[in-house]
């Protein structure tokens, strides 16, 4: 069966409803999806920040507060500091950006007593349902490692293949990409695609299948790797994760997916101790539910 993001709610009906607790939660487009993801039984709320003017935005979306646990905290900060203690002491499930800066989010995430550090890298993964893709992609880093390096390379596969996983995604295939499919030493990324490739064979990077170096129409399109006789890859434009050699060429997919194309996706934070919720400000409203619907299956995993 071809995995897309109804398959994904399907699963998070499956499990128990989680919780998820806001950082300065009095953002009009947040607390929308939150409402939505209560009422389609995806996860309740928690909501911390400024108690009066979360009210404010409720009531100007038309949001019934009624059953919603609200903290008051008017300090950003402390209002951040506040949501990631209560994932961390295990009292909600995922971690959600509000109305704060990514990188007091981020520093709150980080934070030695109250946040969500595992010792692992952190990385950025984006889960795409693409009208004509049979299967949902996950593409990674777009957002937060900038010029990963060949170790870096190796902690967002295994922070991405873990997202598979819980997705119901056994044994992922992994394509580090570039703009050719051969070993070109004068092109890094290419080298270090053929060096992740290895790692894979010598069971240095498991749960998954790596195959790089390859350009994307052969990670993803059949037809292309047929044409260009890549029938011996173990790739043949049936990729499960497109991972990307720098920040740039992630974020300029991304954003061409997201703005030309029919898709619905969903992010997520990985590499901390539980789903970490980091929406871009321009991000729509059912982008931010598929990201707590993504999130809550991923709590559910790592709670297994």
């Amino acid at each position: 069966m071809s995995m897309n993001f109804d398959s994904l709610l399907a699963k998070v009906s499956e499990c128990s409803m989680k919780k998820v607790a806001v950082a300065v939660a009095q953002d009009a487009p947040v607390l929308e999806a939150c409402k939505a993801a209560k009422e389609r039984g995806i996860a309740d709320s928690i909501l911390v920040g400024d108690e009066a003017k979360i009210r404010e935005v409720a009531d100007s979306i038309g949001m019934d507060l009624t059953g919603y646990e609200i903290i008051h905290e008017e300090d950003t900060y402390t209002a951040a500091l506040t949501a990631v203690k209560l994932v961390h002491d295990k009292k909600a499930d995922m971690y959600m950006k509000g109305l704060v800066d990514t990188k007091s989010f981020l520093k709150s995430v980080l934070d030695k007593e109250v946040g969500l550090r595992t010792g692992k890298a952190l990385s950025h993964v984006c889960v795409f349902e693409i009208k004509g893709v049979d299967k949902l992609l996950f593409l990674s880093d777009v957002a937060f490692m900038t010029y990963p390096t060949l170790e870096d390379k190796v902690s967002i596969i295994e922070n991405t293949v873990e997202i598979c996983h819980a997705c119901g995604i056994a044994n992922p295939k992994v394509a580090p990409l570039a703009a050719v499919e051969v070993v070109n030493p004068k092109m890094p990324c290419t080298v270090e695609a053929a060096e992740l490739t290895k790692m894979c064979e010598e069971g240095k990077i498991t749960g998954c299948v790596v195959d790089g170096p390859l350009s994307l129409d052969l990670a993803i399109d059949p037809e292309a790797a047929k044409h260009k006789g890549a029938e011996g890859r173990k790739i043949v434009g049936d990729a499960d994760v497109l991972l990307f050699p720098d920040i740039h060429a992630g974020n300029l997919v991304y954003k061409a997916l997201v703005h030309t194309a029919e898709v619905k996706n969903g992010n997520i934070l990985t590499g901390t101790a539980a789903p970490v919720i980091l929406t871009s400000r321009s991000d729509d409203f059912e982008t931010k539910v598929n990201s707590i619907a993504l999130g809550a299956v991923v709590a559910e995993a790592l709670n297994k």
